[in-house]
């Protein structure tokens, strides 16, 4: 049995830090309760449109308020060890076709509006893990994107965490490896990347540092 806290909304209708940090740790000593150790939230998309399906676990149409908010939910998260994993990286707009759907955006748009509240959580609460979206981005699969994740999450923000996909998407496994994307849920395909191993697609190295990022979510969690 879990307590049905508000949702995202209305928790940033509060405009205060304090009570989303108090209902993050809340909910990880639930978390601990129930011997699970990744919570998957807070989901900080914009909302673009009323009619979206998820709007109720997105913040606000403002990142800098979507950002702060959920940034104390984070820290009273992981305050107990419990990892915080953000999502959806980045520009999941819509729920119709989202595992095909192609969000095009300028990349001001993109940095200011759509990634703004995630650059917030990853510099003042640092998260533990984060999820890729479904959607691709100008193109190319978030999940698959090495300017996105190599880029600007770890390179620029200094990101040092998990990055995971969300469930069951259309993304080729050895390219996000590629991208710097970690995990793979709920299963990976281990065949392929062997496979575009023995084909050069993809190194060692490139593996190991997925595997080191895993380990160390792991030695992270309580």
């Amino acid at each position: 049995r879990t307590t049905a806290f508000p949702c995202a909304t209305l928790l940033a209708c509060t405009f205060d830090p304090d009570i989303c940090y108090q209902v993050g740790r809340a909910g990880a000593e639930e978390m601990k309760e129930n011997n699970l150790s990744v919570w998957l939230t807070p989901a900080v998309n914009i909302h673009r449109s009323p009619l979206c399906g998820r709007n109720f676990e997105y913040y606000s149409e403002d990142p800098y308020l979507a950002g702060t908010q959920a940034a104390a939910m984070v820290r009273g998260i992981q305050s107990l060890h419990i990892g915080a994993c953000v999502k959806h990286l980045c520009c999941n707009n819509k729920e119709t076709n989202r595992k095909d759907s192609d969000s095009r955006v300028s990349e001001r748009a993109i940095r200011e509006i759509y990634l703004r509240q995630f650059e917030i959580i990853v510099k003042t609460a640092h998260p533990y893990m984060i999820m890729t979206s479904y959607n691709e981005i100008n193109g190319w699969r978030a999940s698959e994107s090495r300017a996105l994740l190599d880029g600007i999450l770890r390179q620029e923000w200094g990101f040092d965490g998990c990055i995971t996909t969300d469930w069951w998407n259309y993304a080729e496994h050895y390219q996000e490896v590629n991208a710097g994307n970690d995990l793979r849920m709920p299963c990976g395909y281990p065949d392929r990347l062997e496979e575009a191993l023995q084909k050069k697609l993809l190194t060692r190295g490139k593996l190991e540092k997925a595997a080191r990022n895993i380990l160390n979510l792991i030695l992270k969690l309580d």
